[in-house]
């Protein structure tokens, strides 16, 4: 266990026992305060004041549990993907797979990034992204060169998108009669 979890689970166990003390020792005050503000002291009749206090906010407990657990989902979302830990990952690991803090991304050695880091990592993708470049040209040369080669009647650079619209044809003149089937003097 971490001394950081140590210390919180010690602070907690600390203002416990100091509420209960408290309570122990006031006991008829605190009671009452409690009564009071439930609902629970027979006012008119019994547990009216419940429902028509303390009773009756039920319902705006419940949306603030939603409102928690949205927030919570949120924070899920965007936190680093290492287990157990809180931070923000805003550091894409694998690829954009996972996204980390930059206690626990790989490349950063769980200390915060520094400039040199910075400017490594930067020089890295630049030459992965030349890299890449690269061997589109070469593919684009060697289908181009083969295109040319056999004679084909469009250059590769020339050639719509696979997702492009056919040309659009022409305009035509209506139909006539006979191609309806029918003839002129149909009505």
């Amino acid at each position: 266990m971490t001394r950081r979890l140590a210390l919180i689970i010690g602070l907690v166990f600390i203002a416990v026992a100091a509420g209960i003390v408290a309570w122990v020792l006031y006991a008829s005050a605190f009671n009452h305060w409690l009564a009071v503000h439930t609902g629970t002291v027979n006012e008119p009749g019994p547990y009216y004041g419940f429902w028509s206090g303390f009773g009756s906010d039920i319902a705006e407990f419940g949306i603030i549990g939603a409102i928690a657990t949205a927030a919570y989902q949120l924070i899920k979302k965007f936190n680093c993907h290492e287990p157990g830990c809180w931070r923000v990952g805003n550091h894409e690991a694998a690829g954009g797979q996972f996204f980390l803090c930059w206690r626990h991304h790989p490349d950063y050695h769980g200390k915060k990034p520094t400039a040199e880091v910075i400017a490594r990592l930067h020089r890295e993708h630049i030459e992965r992204q030349e890299a890449i470049h690269a061997k589109l040209r070469d593919v684009h040369e060697r289908l181009v060169e083969r295109v040319e080669e056999h004679g084909g009647p469009f250059v590769v650079a020339d050639m719509p998108p696979p997702d492009a619209a056919p040309p659009s044809a022409p305009p035509s003149a209506p139909p006539s009669a006979s191609a309806r089937g029918g003839t002129a003097t149909d009505h």
